[in-house]
């Protein structure tokens, strides 16, 4: 079958195996929960919704249509729960997992296709790094479970806080945003834990340990100090504190007084959910605050928050922090007039620079459509309609709401948003944008063009 689809195909494609594998991923956690043994009703569920379910969950992203914990049992609580963990780190990390506990030889394809899940354009050393990203994960979730397992268990009871740890530790690693907090209110999310230190501090850590990407990791073991790191090291710690520490001064500036959000906090509660929600909009889903209570500033500055998201070869979606930092850095140059773009004594080429621009047009373009077609269709404010799609191209699962109200169009909608803000853009990205370059046979004469 494999070499049928390898014939097929014109050729192993790392690109395409990332698509279908995705979708298959999906598609079985989708018949999975449409079952009656995943409800707690124990009937079956709505296609569409398992579907949504089932794209949230392997998508990382965290927009749901019904309760996690109200609607889903343990089975199908366990099925969301995998499909975060597959999702976060990529299918083919997972079945490397399985090779290494075998010792199975992983094949040259496959050390493709493991490259092109993890942003990386070359194989080389790729089975070492995966190696690393699987201890790593198992390190920091199983850390992050014991402490909120710990918290909860005061509330909860032991056996119930444990299943709660290891349920929202996976779930913050990977970006995902699921929670099982709502059994007395839907969709509560973290609301309960606002001012909660414990609980807020551990989320913030795995969140961003999850989004800061694996190679990252790597860099960061193997060479230690900053002036040793890598430039793409040297972006994304960069972009990612800058991010992190401007979402946290404005989402204070802007919420401080705010009776919807944190006005009715003490002052080191307005300090630690304004932390949090810094965090959490880099696609990680949870919700300390109401979000459809945010003034308008607030409102802005999340959806470019979520469409920024993490870092390349994370476990976070959106257009990633090295994207941004790229585009920023050619503003600069162009500002002050010189011709080559360059970041900590390194050059940037042309070619991560027209990457760079075509994320962001791609990003932009399909979230501004979808929320106009969605806006007309529905006949919602444009706000919360752009809102619900930048959160679920930046595969961010923040909500102002609405999601549970939208037609099936809407949600179907979503669901490519979804699909394409994890698998698309990734694949884009490595894929096509990172595949060899054949020189032109024909040069062009220049022409001139008036910009700006």
């Amino acid at each position: 079958m494999h070499d049928w689809f390898y014939r097929r195909t014109g050729g192993f494609r790392p690109a395409l195996m990332m698509v279908v594998g995705f979708l298959t991923v999906i598609m079985a956690g989708a018949a999975l929960l449409s079952t009656p043994l995943a409800s707690r009703a124990g009937v079956w569920t709505d296609p569409l919704t398992a579907l949504f379910t089932a794209t949230s969950a392997t998508c990382v992203t965290g927009l749901v249509l019904v309760d996690t914990a109200q609607y889903w049992n343990g089975f199908g609580q366990l099925v969301i729960l995998l499909l975060i963990q597959v999702g976060g780190l990529g299918f083919m990390t997972m079945a490397t997992l399985f090779s290494l506990l075998t010792r199975r030889t992983i094949t040259l394809r496959e050390r493709m296709v493991l490259s092109t899940g993890l942003n990386l354009s070359d194989p080389a050393g790729i089975v070492r790094l995966t190696r690393r990203v699987l201890l790593g994960t198992l390190a920091f979730e199983g850390a992050g479970a014991v402490i909120l397992a710990c918290r909860f268990s005061l509330d909860f009871g032991i056996l119930e806080g444990v299943k709660l740890g290891i349920f929202h530790s996976i779930s913050a690693f990977c970006n995902a945003g699921f929670d099982l907090l709502g059994r007395n209110q839907a969709f509560v999310s973290m609301s309960g834990y606002v001012d909660d230190p414990v609980v807020n501090l551990t989320l913030i850590a795995l969140i961003v340990i999850g989004g800061l990407g694996f190679f990252v990791w790597s860099d960061v073991y193997e060479k230690k100090k900053f002036q040793r790191f890598g430039l793409h090291t040297k972006l994304t710690l960069t972009m990612t504190a800058a991010l992190l520490l401007g979402g946290w001064v404005l989402t204070m500036w802007f919420e401080w007084t705010n009776p919807g959000t944190l006005g009715g906090l003490s002052t080191p509660g307005k300090v630690l959910a304004s932390a949090f929600q810094s965090a959490t909009l880099r696609t990680a889903g949870f919700s300390g605050i109401d979000q459809g209570a945010l003034t308008g500033p607030s409102q802005g500055l999340a959806v470019v928050m979520m469409l920024i998201g993490g870092s390349p070869g994370s476990t976070a979606g959106g257009l990633k922090t090295v994207t941004v930092a790229v585009l920023l850095l050619t503003a600069w140059t162009a500002v002050c007039g010189r011709s080559e773009v360059i970041a900590f004594e390194r050059r940037i080429s042309s070619r991560a620079i027209m990457n760079a621009v075509t994320m962001l047009v791609v990003g932009v373009v399909l979230v501004f459509a979808s929320s106009v077609t969605m806006s007309h269709i529905e006949g919602l404010p444009l706000v919360p309609c752009v809102y619900e799609t930048a959160s679920a191209f930046g595969t961010a699962g923040l909500s102002m709401g609405i999601t549970p109200q939208l037609s099936a169009f809407s949600r179907c909608l979503l669901i490519a948003l979804m699909y394409f803000g994890r698998v698309g853009v990734l694949t884009l990205g490595v894929g096509v944008l990172m595949r060899k370059q054949s020189p032109p046979k024909i040069t062009y004469p220049e022409g001139q063009v008036m910009v700006g």
